[in-house]
């Protein structure tokens, strides 16, 4: 590990956690949890739905608060910390973008399937226009061949991304696989090089040192490991191995152990620990914002959740097909209930 380079961190609790509290963020909640983390130094805090700008819906979760005023909430308390947004082509609008920037927001990350950048080619330029940090975000790369994600993201730099991202979105992806991964973008890509992970096969800290090692400049983290699924790298701890191995962040550590123990654990509906659903979607390799959807659907058919989410993951399905959810849920409880039925008819001859 170079020892001389420095890592920019961003901080995501206040995007992808806000799937492990149901998109239920007050503007208090955000105030708070903005202020200690620019007061902590964190270089970026990313603010919006879980599912990114416009996400708010039946579909993928209602929010408690309009993003809109929390992106406002969150920039008035950072005089050094910059704010970014997610958004999905699709979901989020250029309108919404353009009403982000004029609030404050100083980053945006375009986010696609691995497979499908070419659909963000309009919101980076946009992007670039209103003068925001853009970022290609590739999302489920663990779903593409190397040379494949390799070719996405050179799309995503001829569009004008200042950074690209390799992003573990279902926590499936394992450190050796991470090291190809970045290294090939370091290889061909000429934009900065970002790695997103989850942890939900536990290897969420590896995976982004692994990705470190390769050359990766842009890492996310998110507090007290604060996201979808069993959550992301958790910052405070990240910044305190990187401080043993010598790379800068440039964070105070203590401050942002103080934020984890005193302001977001309370939060937590339950800690973010690696549940049996959890290690179902690392294991079959699917979307993490699908678990409180999926768990949802087995109570409804009283089934186990575990068998949408291995059958999620068999038909290889992506961000934005939650309404699947749903449809295998009941295919597999008529499955149930046809196998039951054939055994009460053995049974009574």
């Amino acid at each position: 590990m170079t020892k001389e380079r420095q890592i920019h961190l961003t901080e995501v609790a206040l995007r992808d956690g806000s799937h492990a509290i149901a998109h239920q963020y007050t503007v208090d909640q955000v105030l708070q949890i903005a202020k200690a983390l620019n007061d902590a130094h964190v270089p970026y805090i990313e603010v919006a739905h879980g599912d990114g700008m416009g996400g708010s819906s039946l579909q993928y979760g209602l929010s408690r608060t309009n993003e809109l005023e929390l992106i406002e909430a969150a920039v008035s308390v950072c005089d050094q910390t910059k704010v970014a947004v997610l958004l999905l082509p699709g979901i989020g609008t250029m309108e919404e973008l353009k009403q982000a920037a004029k609030l404050g927001a100083k980053m945006v990350r375009i986010a696609t399937h691995v497979t499908e950048a070419d659909v963000s080619a309009q919101h980076i330029a946009l992007a670039k226009e209103l003068g925001l940090e853009t970022v290609g975000f590739l999302m489920m790369s663990h779903m593409a061949p190397v040379e494949k994600l390799v070719e996405q993201a050179k799309l995503m730099e001829s569009y004008g991304a200042d950074i690209v991202y390799v992003v573990d979105s279902a926590g499936a992806l394992l450190p050796h696989e991470v090291g190809e991964r970045i290294r090939a973008l370091r290889q061909h890509v000429g934009a900065e090089i970002g790695f997103h992970g989850h942890n939900n096969l536990s290897l969420a800290m590896a995976n982004t040192l692994a990705a470190i090692e390769e050359g990766a400049t842009r890492i996310d983290g998110s507090i007290r490991c604060l996201g979808a699924g069993a959550g992301n790298t958790q910052t405070e701890v990240l910044v305190a191995v990187l401080e043993k191995i010598g790379v800068t962040t440039g964070v105070d550590l203590y401050k942002m152990m103080d934020l984890a123990e005193e302001i977001v654990s309370p939060l937590l509906r339950s800690p973010q620990e690696i549940t049996r659903d959890n290690l179902a979607l690392g294991y079959a390799g699917v979307y993490s914002s699908f678990l409180l959807h999926a768990q949802r659907a087995a109570k409804k058919f009283n089934i186990d959740s575990r068998d949408i989410l291995i059958e999620l993951g068999n038909r290889n399905v992506v961000g934005g097909q939650e309404d699947m959810i749903v449809d295998v849920a009941a295919e597999i409880s008529k499955r149930k209930n046809v196998v039951t039925d054939r055994e009460r008819v053995n049974h009574f001859g």
